[in-house]
């Protein structure tokens, strides 16, 4: 049986293609076991770590950090057997075209590709399922199309070959498809660029070890500005942590010569190009289908809060509700829910020649992460007890701001509320999400003067942004739902009482 399997991108849901290699949590020659995280991988949806199909050890990393590649890909090769002894070398003999030579039989017979069916447990990504399938987290399966490789930005020249060639080095372990040595492969030597006090490597990758790469990532610290003092040049977690921790390195002083002033440029010198991928290339797609697909309309209501905002107090000081977290986006979480109820068509889809009106609520909550804006949801919402609600919204937002939101919570949303309050600002006419027919944009609460039974006086107002689906949500539709979410967060008591 074949000691070294490979083990491809699994589809990670959603029917995403592709995912970026964020960060290795093994290295060549690591031992590892049954599903133990092995790489940290970046999608346009969330960022997930996949565990290994096999218990082994690590003998090739194909692709380095930050390296997008495609679903059915393969990543990385272990092998399930180590202590069977050393592996059969392969044939070192090339052509006389300079091709790569036929592998031998031994070789062919040492290399497998992971099956369908692997060792994981099932549930886990890549493993098995009923029906003979390979389980994946949500959605479809792995793509079949070869795999097709972006090119690398800003790489250094290739150095000039020399007669005997031999395998190219990489922070991570081996790559496939490099042309095998004439002679007993010793390791190419690296090349070290010390860039602007950047230590780089050959392929002009930074040098630093995985963990000290999820440290950095970790603490806010970039690479590319910190010199290293490892070996090699390469920079060390010490070299991390001085940097997060603002005492710089010691460094021998430089000598500023003065430069002459010249005119200002406007050039390419300065200005930053920054990739579109991820979550922010999903939502760029999202909006623009939105935008010019449905017709949206937007209402405005502003609304007296403060009987709201005082009923939020007496609840944080009941016994059973003070360790838990209670916010005005809780009560209008809870608005919108009742107003759904007496307004079911609000939390529809558009279909072609239908329209699809769903009876449950998965409450998307809008959240601005370092990644870019998701809009995870709470399934079946409204099933949910106001203490219930609580507890899975403020789950929902600690999640997201640790980044690791899965893609199946950001799928099935149908209707969505976008705090733009938490920024300062009042309201916004928000863009729909593909597939829903209303958003409700909650402004911030502020102390403004208002008439009150018949005096002016200071009460707590915000203002409400209904953006909704014209095709679906006619003016008189939207115009009352607006009315009800407005109506229980001026009286809550009596909005409960009235409608339940």
């Amino acid at each position: 049986m074949s000691r070294i399997k490979t083990f491809n991108l699994p589809d990670l849901g959603e029917g995403l293609t592709e995912g970026e290699i964020l960060a290795w949590l093994v290295k060549v020659g690591d031992t590892i076991e049954l599903n133990q995280p092995i790489v940290e991988v970046e999608t346009a949806k969330a960022a997930v770590e996949i565990p290994a199909k096999w218990a082994g050890q690590v003998q090739a990393i194909h692709h380095p950090e930050g390296t997008t590649v495609e679903v059915g890909t393969p990543i990385i090769a272990i092998d399930t057997d180590p202590g069977a002894g050393p592996l059969a070398a392969p044939s070192t003999t090339a052509t006389p075209s300079g091709d790569l030579p036929t592998p031998s039989a031994a070789s062919l017979a040492a290399v497998e590709v992971a099956p369908a069916e692997g060792m994981v447990e099932p549930g886990l990504i890549g493993g098995a399922a009923p029906g003979g399938r390979t389980a994946v987290l949500v959605g479809y399966g792995p793509r079949t199309t070869a795999a097709k490789r972006r090119p690398r930005k800003n790489a250094p020249p290739t150095p000039t070959p020399t007669p005997t060639p031999t395998p190219a080095a990489v922070d991570h372990g081996l790559v496939v498809g490099d042309k095998p040595a004439t002679t007993p492969a010793t390791p190419a030597p690296q090349i070290h660029d010390r860039r602007d006090g950047v230590s780089l490597g050959r392929d002009g990758v930074v040098l630093a070890k995985p963990p000290v790469r999820k440290l950095a990532k970790d603490l806010g610290v970039d690479l590319r500005t910190l010199t290293g003092s490892g070996p090699l040049g390469s920079i060390t977690r010490e070299d991390v942590q001085q940097a997060a921790s603002g005492v710089a390195p010691a460094a021998e002083p430089v000598t500023v010569t003065p430069v002459a002033t010249s005119a200002a440029s406007f050039g390419t010198d300065r200005e930053q190009r920054i990739p579109v991928k991820g979550v922010r290339k999903l939502t760029a797609e999202n909006m623009s289908r939105s935008a010019f697909t449905a017709p949206h309309v937007t209402e405005f209501l502003t609304v007296d809060v403060t009987r709201a905002m005082k009923a939020l107090e007496r609840l944080r000081g009941r016994r059973e509700w003070r360790e838990v977290r209670v916010s005005p986006l809780l009560l209008v979480a809870k608005a919108v829910l009742l107003a759904v109820k007496r307004h079911p068509m609000v939390n529809s889809t558009w279909a072609g020649d239908e329209i699809v009106v769903k009876e449950y609520v998965n409450l998307g909550i809008a959240a601005a992460t370092e990644r870019g804006l998701i809009v995870p949801n709470v399934k079946d919402a409204g099933r949910l007890s106001l203490r219930e609600l609580a507890d899975a919204l403020t789950d929902l937002v600690q999640t997201a701001k640790s980044g690791r939101t899965s893609p199946a919570a950001m799928s099935g949303g149908t209707l969505t509320i976008t705090n733009v309050g938490v920024f300062g600002v009042d309201t916004g006419t928000p863009i729909l999400p593909p597939g829903e027919s209303a958003i409700l944009a909650f402004g911030a609460v502020r102390e403004m003067p208002w008439v009150h039974k018949g005096k002016v006086k200071v009460r707590q107002v915000t203002t409400l942004g209904l953006s909704f689906d014209h095709r679906i949500i006619d003016g008189e539709l939207g115009s009352k739902f607006l009315r009800d979410v407005g109506d229980f967060l001026a009286d809550p008591e009596a909005a409960l009482l009235a409608w339940t």
